[in-house]
C-alpha cells in the first residue's frame, strides 16, 4: 500500500490553521512582501479540465509548437491551442489518468491508475493502443529506440514497443510495507534505462535487452518502524555529462558514476520533490521546502533559502538566471540562481498578481483549492503553471 504523506500534510495544515489546534505540527512560512524586479504579463487563463483533483497526481501539461496537451484524473485529454485560445481536440479515456503526458514525435503517452499504458494519437487524440502492465503507473513514460519504459507503483519496470505495446522485457524491485506517495521516473541515457525504487536503490538497466548493469544503494532502511524506515527514491534522477545526480527521503542526495554506479559524492539532504542541474550548480527543494544550490561537482552548499519553508514546493524549473518554483497555496516564486534571493512572485486565479494579497489566514484552513502540484512548465520567456484543478495560467517574463 502506497502512504499518502501528501494528505497528512494537508491535514497538518488544517489543524494548524486552527488557533484551537494543540497540533504540534508547524505551519507554512508566512510570505513577506516582494517587489517584483522584472515585468510578467498574463498572457492567457484557462480552466483545462478537472486537473488531479482530490488526487496527489503531478499532471503537468506539455507544450509543443503552440499547442498544449494537457490531461486530468478524469480521463480527459485536451489539445489547446495556446495562439487562439481555442481547443484542437479533446477525448474522454474510459479509466482514470494519474501520469502527466509524454510527447514522442506523433505519439502521446500516459498512464492510469487501474494499470493501463495508453498511445494517443498527436493529431486527433485518437488510441493507437492500449496495453496493461501489473499495477497503478504514477510516472509519466519515457520513450527512446522504439521502446516505452513505464515505472509501476508495485516496483516493476516495463519496456513495451513503441509502434503496438507489447511487452519486450520487465524487471522488478521489492517495494516496502510502507512508502510515499509517488513514484520516480525513469530517464533515459543513451543506451541505459536509470530507475530509482522505494527501497532507496538506483538501478541501470540496459535499454533494449533489460539486463541489470548495476544497482546502488543511495539511501539505507534506519530505525524501528516502516515510517522511519522509509527512503523512497520519489524524485526523478538528473543526469549530466556521465553523472547521475539523484535524492531520496529521509535520506540523501548523490552523485553517481553513469558508467559504474559508483558514488562520487553524498550528503544527507533528503527530498521528494526533486531538483534542477545546470553546468556548476544543484537546485533542491527538501522535503521542508527549503531551496538549496549545491555545487554539481562536491555537493557543498551555495546556498539556502528558508523563506519558503513548509510550503509544500514544487520540482524547480530554471529560466533564465532565475528557479522558479510554486506552492501549496498557489503562489510562484522567482529565486536568483546565485544567491537564493526571492526577487519576484505572482499569485493564480488573482487579479493584480504583481501585488497578491499575503493574507493567507483563511487559505491555510482549506489549502487544496489554491494547490500548485507540478512543477511550472518553462519554455523560453513563458512560464505556464497549472493548478491542482486545472486551472492553468501562462506568463510572458520580461527580464532585465
Amino acid at each position: 500500500m502506497k502512504f499518502a504523506r501528501p494528505l497528512l500534510i494537508l491535514v497538518a495544515l488544517y489543524l494548524a490553521g486552527c488557533s484551537t489546534s494543540p497540533s504540534p505540527v508547524l505551519p507554512p512560512v508566512t510570505l513577506t512582501p516582494v517587489e517584483n524586479a522584472f515585468h510578467i504579463k498574463r498572457l492567457w487563463q484557462t480552466d483545462l479540465g478537472e486537473g488531479a483533483g482530490e488526487n496527489y497526481l503531478k499532471l503537468a501539461p506539455v507544450l509543443d509548437n503552440g499547442v498544449l496537451y494537457v490531461t486530468d484524473h478524469e480521463g480527459q485529454v485536451t489539445a489547446y491551442n495556446v495562439k487562439d485560445s481555442s481547443v484542437r481536440w479533446q477525448v474522454k479515456l474510459s479509466v482514470p489518468v494519474a501520469t502527466a503526458l509524454t510527447l514522442n514525435d506523433d505519439l502521446l503517452f500516459l498512464g492510469s491508475s487501474h494499470g493501463d499504458v495508453f498511445a494517443l494519437h498527436e493529431k486527433d487524440g485518437s488510441v493507437a493502443w492500449h496495453a496493461e502492465v501489473s499495477s497503478e503507473v504514477l510516472a509519466p513514460p519515457k520513450v527512446a529506440k522504439d521502446l516505452v519504459i513505464v515505472r509501476c507503483v508495485n516496483g516493476m519496470l516495463y519496456a513495451l514497443k513503441r509502434d503496438d505495446g507489447k511487452q519486450v522485457w520487465s524487471l522488478e524491485q521489492t517495494t516496502p510495507a510502507l512508502s510515499l506517495r509517488g513514484t520516480s521516473a525513469p530517464v533515459i541515457a543513451g543506451d541505459i534505462v536509470l530507475s530509482g525504487f522505494d527501497n532507496g536503490r538506483l538501478l541501470a538497466i540496459n535499454l533494449e535487452s533489460g539486463k541489470l548493469l548495476w544497482t546502488t544503494a543511495i539511501s539505507i532502511p534506519r530505525g524501528r518502524t516502516d515510517l522511519e524506515r522509509m527512503v523512497d527514491i520519489d524524485a526523478t534522477p538528473v543526469v549530466v555529462d556521465d553523472m547521475v545526480y539523484t535524492v531520496s527521503y529521509q535520506g540523501r542526495i548523490a552523485a553517481v558514476q553513469l558508467g559504474s554506479g559508483r558514488i562520487m559524492w553524498s550528503r544527507d539532504i533528503d527530498s521528494y520533490s526533486g531538483m534542477a542541474v545546470d553546468a556548476y550548480r544543484i537546485y533542491l527543494v527538501d522535503s521542508q521546502s527549503r531551496v538549496w544550490a549545491l555545487d554539481r561537482f562536491n555537493g557543498a552548499t551555495i546556498w539556502k533559502q528558508d523563506d519558503l519553508l513548509r510550503r509544500s514546493l514544487t520540482t524547480p524549473r530554471l529560466q533564465d538566471q532565475y528557479v522558479v518554483v510554486a506552492d501549496f497555496d498557489g503562489f510562484v516564486h522567482w529565486l536568483r540562481r546565485d544567491n537564493g534571493k526571492i526577487v519576484a512572485r505572482l499569485r493564480l486565479n488573482t487579479y493584480d498578481y504583481t501585488n497578491p494579497d499575503l493574507d493567507e489566514t483563511g487559505d491555510l484552513l482549506f489549502p487544496k483549492l489554491n494547490n500548485v502540484l507540478a512543477a511550472p512548465l518553462v519554455d523560453d520567456r513563458t512560464v505556464i503553471v497549472m493548478g491542482r484543478y486545472g486551472h492553468t495560467e501562462a506568463f510572458d517574463v520580461h527580464y532585465p
